[in-house]
């Protein structure tokens, strides 16, 4: 388990945003959480975290007691900003431990 992660603060949805020095091109996204039910990740590609456009979403599976670890193939696809949107989960409070995207 990671010794540090985000935590949200009971209501949904949560949202945090990622951005990159400069438009990156991402293959894959990977995360480990703890209690997220529905998770949705939207990107941009503007020099601000304004734009944003839908990509995935996903209901996770309830993992009792162990960390959640969800990849994502994101094919052919640029951003310069990646916003994660807790829309429900399976508790009041939920943890974000690491996110990791892979891509050129």
């Amino acid at each position: 388990c990671s010794e540090t992660f985000w935590t949200t603060t009971g209501m949904f949805p949560q949202e945090f945003i990622i951005g990159f020095p400069k438009c990156v091109k991402i293959s894959k996204v990977a995360i480990q959480s703890y209690l997220v039910r529905t998770l949705r990740i939207e990107r941009s590609v503007s020099e601000d975290p304004v734009g944003f456009e839908e990509c995935i979403e996903k209901d996770l599976e309830h993992t009792e007691g162990q960390l959640q670890k969800e990849e994502f193939p994101l094919p052919e696809f640029q951003a310069t900003y990646l916003r994660f949107i807790i829309k429900s989960a399976f508790d009041h409070f939920v943890s974000v431990h690491r996110v990791m995207a892979e891509g050129a």
